[in-house]
């Protein structure tokens, strides 16, 4: 078997090292298990960038190292793997990871993308640069349905890419829509990405999914405003659509209510019950589904205002029980157990005009008074008008509607009513044509994550039923065969068992790492700095965008977040806005060159006369806006944290 010349020079280079590092820590004096740990660091990532497989190098580095610490020990070593090994098996946070693998590759086969695609440039052709905002959007879509990023820069490689360059577009900016766009799948839920740093720094996936939205929302918008800009000011590099382009045909029976496919299809729709030569049906068909917006409104707005006005009672109950009580353990209740007064014992006798105790009901004016003695008839109706009260279901009470709530649906019912303004016969075949690959999706997402946000279900539990959403989504578009079905659980396997071992490879590498007392070097090293919170982050961040160059995504979580999160303490950062900001800056390592995959997965399906060089140059303005992003999400914390907040308080 011929093995590459490649291979034979990494495998010298990282002898060399090796036996370098070694001669240096053995001639030095001062070196200790700490600065093991930092050669090892440092082994492992030039193994990599060489191009050994992450987990098995991590696995493999580890275990030789944790062979040093433990003064060559075998058993203890041995003993470590298989714990390490096992507390990743047992992780079942993990579980999550193959459903949602196997739910975007359904999501994938079933052949959504390129009818959603078709029907968003349509509803989008008079925007500047529509094309590359219509990929941009499919994009966002597919990402919160399937999370998988090779597969949607792909597929959108073959799809918009061809259109793109047929519309006159620019390659670099063509390329960088795709290439931008497709990578929001590892940070929109159901981002693996989440579900690997949530797993690995201990945070609830739950709360990340809930905090990733809108930093996702806002990266997708902040592309959409690139595009549209540069479209603007160099209508040159994004032509609009011609007017042939943007002509929606209309099926017969639609033509003979409508004069043109600019008329209003409400009015046309209302005028045509009186058409004798349209069925009934059909009219009515279509009025049904022009009053799907408006009746989708009218629920969500229903529903949702009784749930933000309504205050539950039970706390003001639990406070009026614990008067209550309080109420009859004084000496002045009744009707329960109490101790009698002491004919000849010690006692606090009555006085005429002190200060005393006064009765718990007070009697009515012209009420003649009862003896000191004698127990207080009117006290015991106090516990049953206590109890009345609890069990009253007129004690919820409401508030006004909060400022969120009262915003959302003022835009959401100002666009419903835009879309009744403006609705010609055109438009309404747009719809339909939504309507048939958008909502499926939609309602796949929302069952989905809304399950998750709102804490019906657990993100592995949530994943299961998407999986099962995916394989009815495909069956229902007749894409479900013995063929998809095999592909799809080879793809879901592979992807998994990488993920899998990956976390073993870290599980043990980190094990080591702390074992040789690197971590503990690399705390004491950052706190003798004596660097603020800002600073913190700021180094941080650097450093991870940098890492972004020669790494992956998947090596910077599970080798380097063992090493930050235990820091987070210090500095009064927390684990779950840490997150939002590393899935953020994460965007760059599929977009930075050269282990830019991005790139290359488009650069795969592309015609031969795109380059490389026109890809990396495309992607480049995207890169400056992530940075962007990771600005903004610092200045306002709660882009990330309010939805988390206001849902886990």
């Amino acid at each position: 078997m011929k093995i590459r010349r490649e291979l034979w020079f990494g495998l010298t280079f990282m002898a060399l090292i090796v036996i370098g590092g070694a001669t240096v820590l053995l001639r030095a004096e001062t070196i200790t298990n700490g600065h093991l740990g930092l050669l090892m660091l440092s082994l492992v990532v030039v193994a990599i960038m060489l191009g050994f497989p992450t987990a098995f190098t991590l696995m493999g580095m580890g275990m030789l190292f944790t062979f040093l610490a433990y003064d060559r020990d075998w058993h203890r070593t041995l003993d470590l793997m298989v714990q390490s090994a096992y507390k990743t098996m047992a992780n079942d946070v993990l579980i999550a990871v193959p459903l949602f693998v196997f739910m975007g590759y359904l999501v994938e086969r079933a052949n959504l993308i390129e009818s959603l695609f078709k029907s968003l440039h349509l509803a989008l052709a008079r925007l500047p640069g529509a094309l590359a905002v219509a990929t941009l959007v499919t994009c966002t879509i597919f990402a919160t349905a399937t999370g998988i990023v090779g597969a949607v820069v792909t597929l959108m490689g073959l799809l918009a890419l061809p259109a793109m360059l047929r519309g006159g577009y620019s390659v670099p900016l063509a390329a960088g829509a795709i290439t931008a766009g497709g990578c929001l799948g590892i940070l929109l839920p159901p981002s693996v990405l989440l579900i690997v740093y949530g797993a690995t720094a201990g945070v609830s996936v739950v709360q990340l999914y809930a905090g990733a939205f809108f930093p996702g929302l806002m990266l997708s918008g902040l592309y959409v405003l690139y595009v549209i800009l540069i479209a603007k000011l160099k209508p040159q590099w994004a032509p609009p659509l011609s007017a042939a382009e943007r002509v929606v045909p209309l099926p017969p029976l639609t033509q003979r209510l409508a004069s043109s496919p600019t008329a209003h299809a409400l009015v046309g729709l209302l005028k045509g019950k009186r058409n004798g030569d349209v069925p009934f049906s059909h009219v009515l068909k279509q009025l049904g589904i022009v009053a799907l917006p408006a009746v989708i409104y009218a629920l969500l707005a229903l529903s949702s205002y009784k749930a933000v006005t309504t205050v539950e009672a039970e706390a003001r109950y639990d406070i009026e029980e614990i008067g209550a009580s309080r109420g009859s353990s004084s000496g002045s209740s009744s009707g329960g157990l109490q101790e009698p007064p002491a004919e000849g014992g010690l006692q606090e006798p009555p006085s005429e005009g002190g200060l005393q105790e006064p009765p718990s009901e007070e009697p009515a004016a012209g009420a003649v008074a009862e003896p000191p003695g004698a127990e207080a008839p009117p006290a015991a109706p106090a516990p049953a008008a206590a109890e009345t009260a609890q069990t009253a279901p007129a004690g919820a009470s409401t508030r006004p509607p909060p400022t969120w709530w009262v915003a959302t649906f003022s835009v959401l019912g100002a666009i419903t009513a835009l879309f009744y303004l403006f609705l010609s016969f055109a438009r309404l075949e747009i719809f339909k044509m939504l309507l048939a690959s958008f909502f499926p999706l939609l309602l796949l997402i929302l069952s989905v994550l809304g399950s998750i946000v709102l804490g019906l279900a657990t993100p592995t539990e949530a994943a299961a039923m998407g999986a099962l959403g995916g394989m009815l989504l495909a069956a229902a578009y007749r894409r479900l065969n013995f063929t998809v079905l095999k592909e799809s659980v080879f793809l879901t396997a592979k992807t998994s068992a990488m993920v899998c071992w990956l976390f073993v490879g870290s599980a043990i590498f980190s094990a080591a790492f702390a074992l040789l007392g690197g971590q503990a070097l690399v705390e004491e090293w950052v706190l003798s700095m004596n660097l603020t919170k800002v600073q913190f982050l700021l180094l941080s961040q650097v450093i991870i965008f940098l890492l972004g160059w020669p790494l992956e995504w998947t090596e910077i979580i599970v080798i380097f977040m063992p090493i930050f999160i235990p820091l987070l303490d210090n500095f009064g950062v927390d684990p779950l806005f840490f997150g939002l900001l590393v899935a953020l800056n994460l965007q760059t390592a599929f977009l930075s060159p050269p282990v830019a995959m991005a790139a290359f997965y488009l650069k795969g399906v592309s015609p031969p006369h795109v380059t490389l060089n026109q890809i990396f140059l495309g992607m480049l303005p995207f890169m400056g806006i992530q940075v962007l992003a990771i600005f903004l999400l610092y200045m306002w914390p709660q882009i990330g944290l309010w939805l988390p907040q206001l849902l886990y308080k």
